[in-house]
């Protein structure tokens, strides 16, 4: 066991990607917690051998965090990091009063904040979409500010951030929430500085990188024999409907896919769009395979993005195999924490926490 490290327990950590973040810069996870089999499939498969992290494959609400503190943290070792964020979807602009507080979905903000009540971590790290800054779940970001602070944690504003700032060749915007214990001197800029720009903000600060482009994606050769060098098949009216559609981006209305859904809904453009290699690409998300759901069509081949292309938008070294057929790992990979995001962040906390990491 390492001496000098800071130890984690990731919540709700489906496939891993806040998890290997730790891991690469040097953090130890002691335990993780996540219901989905696939992901935890794909999790054991890639983030437990040779290691001593204990993966829940339960329900957090069936964990309880004494069970953890038993089970990770003996012998003097503390929990010095919490990772992950509950779910938002139980706290919707509908719920008004106490409307909905039996919600099971509602208690996972309960539970989140029993653990870090019950773990006394040094600091935690809550990411979510940017949907949970929008109006109709003011409800929700209210409860878990109040949670924090009855678990006893100063809480920073929520930061939205974008991946293609810190050196990501994706779009991607999360929001961030950053809770300290009040004891705890936290001596670095939170957010992180951005590193990576565009032309004009690079002209605004010389310092930044240009943004990464989607071109490395497609370009880098693939490892043999990799089961998530997949993509969906499809049938003959679609391929033609790719072939159609123009290099560098391109739509349904280009490819000439007009559904008698899009006569009344004119919305989705981007839809059967090709991904524009010379810039960063799309947002991954949980239906990042399917051409259907965005622009995931790949830049030049007539088909969708395999399972691999998708990870490495997501920063997910090429070893690392999603587990659970093409559409599990598909919405495992748009659920992840990018892993290079999450890097920069835990650096900047071990920075914060005046702590020097054994890598």
């Amino acid at each position: 066991m390492k001496k000098n490290t800071l130890n984690c327990v990731d919540l709700f950590a489906g496939a891993g990607g806040f998890s290997l973040a730790a891991k690469n810069v040097g953090f130890t996870v002691a335990a993780a917690i996540e219901l989905n089999k696939h992901a935890c499939s794909t999790y054991e498969a890639n983030l437990i051998n040779g290691n001593s992290t204990m993966l829940y494959k339960k329900n957090i609400l069936e964990i309880t965090p004494s069970e953890v503190l038993s089970d990770c943290f003996t012998d003097g070792k503390q929990c010095d990091i919490v990772l992950g964020g509950p779910p938002c979807q139980g706290f919707s602009v509908h719920r008004i009063k106490n409307a909905g507080v039996d919600d099971p979905r509602n208690k996972l903000i309960l539970r989140y904040f029993e653990y870090v009540a019950f773990l006394n971590p040094k600091v935690f790290l809550m990411e979510n979409v940017p949907g949970i800054l929008w109006t109709r779940h003011k409800k929700f970001l209210d409860a878990f500010y109040e949670e924090g602070k009855k678990a006893g944690y100063r809480l920073m504003q929520p930061v939205t951030l974008d991946a293609r700032d810190y050196g990501l060749p994706q779009r991607r915007k999360r929001v961030f929430i950053l809770g300290i214990r009040p004891d705890i001197e936290f001596n670095a800029a939170w957010p992180p500085p951005a590193t990576h720009g565009n032309a004009k903000a690079i002209e605004r600060n010389p310092l930044l990188h240009p943004w990464q482009t989607a071109s490395d994606i497609f370009n880098q050769p693939l490892p043999e024999n990799d089961e998530n060098n997949r993509h969906m098949n499809h049938g003959n009216d679609l391929i033609e409907a790719f072939k159609s559609t123009p290099l560098n981006g391109g739509s349904r209305r280009d490819s000439n896919r007009i559904l008698p859904c899009h006569e009344e809904h004119n919305g989705h453009k981007d839809v059967y769009g090709r991904i524009d290699p010379t810039q960063p690409g799309p947002t991954m998300t949980t239906a990042c395979i399917n051409p259907s759901k965005g622009r995931f069509v790949h830049p030049t081949e007539h088909h969708g993005i395999t399972l691999r292309q998708a990870a490495r938008f997501q920063t997910f070294p090429d070893w690392f195999v999603f587990k659970g057929g093409l559409i599990a790992a598909g919405e495992q990979i748009g659920n992840a924490v990018p892993v290079k995001l999450g890097e920069v962040l835990l650096c900047t906390i071990a920075d914060g926490l005046n702590f020097k990491l054994d890598k």
